[in-house]
């Protein structure tokens, strides 16, 4: 929920520059973006504009944190626990939560707004979240998403992937949903290991892709999948890519792959993959090769991070803090030189803004009004340390006051 109307300005906050100096400055903000970056004091405090003046106190500004994959229509936050079940694996968790998750009311409004509060309280401003289509749930997951998400208005960006938890070729009538969902104005399809799951990988993708290209979707595919068995269908995906014209409009999410094969086979995938823009996601999983931050920016494949699921009936971990997992990020990956932990930072907000059908926020004039305050010495020091946010703004709103 909106906690205050639209701010005219946010003083005396400090903002780094690209090159990592710090300076003192004040915001001028109107219809939700920053329209003058000035030097603490040295403009009239909101004159000639509408709406109220926060003082930031010296604190760091960042700009909102981009959270590009999620699941927020499912969850059991503000349940009582819910012990561990049901088997392990991608099939057998898919198996647990089909028969667990209506007593738990999932999906729903007050899940997914109690899911929405806490990414919102931690800094995230924008979100891409996959919500669960199915034989047994229609689209009412992304009815309930679209309901919750309301509250926020537009100082939240919220992207809809329709996403065939599932499985998509071995339940008829998922494509068909899918294509419902389409139709219904999600901005991207989703698939689920289309090896593993569906073991047929050319088929679903033949089927998610060939929807995107009637609808104008994006594609965002789930691939678990590891070494060669995931480089394979990385390839298929950028087949496909190519030939329906998708290009800018395919993620590739987790892509454990990636980091399993020889360095020649990943540079030659992350080649292809840059040049029709496709792009990645990772939750920065913890006991397996980190997607290589060097390798991805030098080839030119955009990636972002994930919070993924949220003490969900797939694990009982997960705060919604999206600096967190980029500190995962940061530290599985060895990740210690200031530009490196810099361009992190950059990752975890507003460098992802395309994720979410944003441009670019850096905290200059011109950029959206989502910027986040948080008690720090520079931005090297807000990752390795991921403070409490102090203040979160969206659209130039507030929106959580720590």
């Amino acid at each position: 929920m909106l906690l205050s109307g639209p701010l005219s300005s946010l003083r005396n906050v400090r903002l780094a520059a690209s090159d990592g100096t710090i300076a003192a400055v004040d915001l001028q903000l109107a219809d939700g973006v920053i329209t003058a970056v000035t030097p603490t004091g040295a403009a009239a405090d909101g004159a000639g504009a509408d709406g109220a003046s926060r003082d930031g106190g010296g604190l760091l500004a960042l700009p909102g944190l981009v959270n590009a994959h999620a699941h927020v229509d499912k969850s059991w936050w503000g349940l009582p626990w819910e012990s561990y079940g049901g088997e392990g694996g991608t099939d057998g968790r898919i198996r647990h939560e089909r028969a667990r998750r209506d007593a738990l009311g999932i999906p729903s409004v007050g899940i997914t707004s109690r899911v929405l509060a806490e990414l919102v309280r931690h800094g995230t401003t924008a979100i891409r979240t996959h919500v669960d289509v199915d034989l047994g749930l229609g689209l009412r997951g992304i009815d309930a998403v679209r309901e919750a998400a309301t509250a926020y208005g537009n100082a939240v960006r919220v992207e809809i992937v329709a996403f065939p938890q599932d499985g998509v070729l071995r339940r008829p009538g998922v494509l068909d949903l899918l294509a419902d969902a389409a139709r219904a104005g999600v901005e991207h399809i989703g698939g689920l290991d289309p090896a593993s799951i569906d073991r047929d990988p050319v088929g679903q993708l033949d089927g998610l892709f060939a929807i995107a290209a009637e609808h104008g979707t994006g594609v965002d595919i789930h691939l678990h999948d590891p070494a060669e068995l995931g480089a394979f269908q990385i390839e298929l995906i950028i087949d496909r890519t190519a030939r329906l014209g998708l290009r800018g409009r395919v993620n590739v999410a987790h892509g454990f792959a990636l980091a399993q094969v020889a360095p020649t086979h990943r540079r030659d995938l992350l080649q292809a993959m840059a040049e029709l823009d496709i792009t990645m996601t990772t939750v920065a999983p913890l006991r397996l090769p980190q997607l290589p931050l060097t390798e991805l920016d030098a080839a030119g494949v955009r990636f972002a991070f994930g919070t993924d699921g949220i003490r969900d009936l797939w694990s009982p971990y997960g705060t919604g803090d999206l600096l967190g997992i980029a500190w995962q990020y940061a530290r599985a990956s060895s990740v210690v030189r200031d530009e490196d932990l810099r361009r992190v930072v950059e990752i975890a907000t507003g460098a992802s803004g395309a994720f979410v059908g944003l441009p670019v926020n850096a905290l200059r004039a011109g950029d959206r009004a989502d910027i986040v305050l948080v008690d720090a010495e520079n931005p090297m020091d807000a990752l390795v340390r991921t403070p409490p946010r102090a203040l979160v703004i969206g659209g130039g709103r507030v929106l959580s006051e720590g």
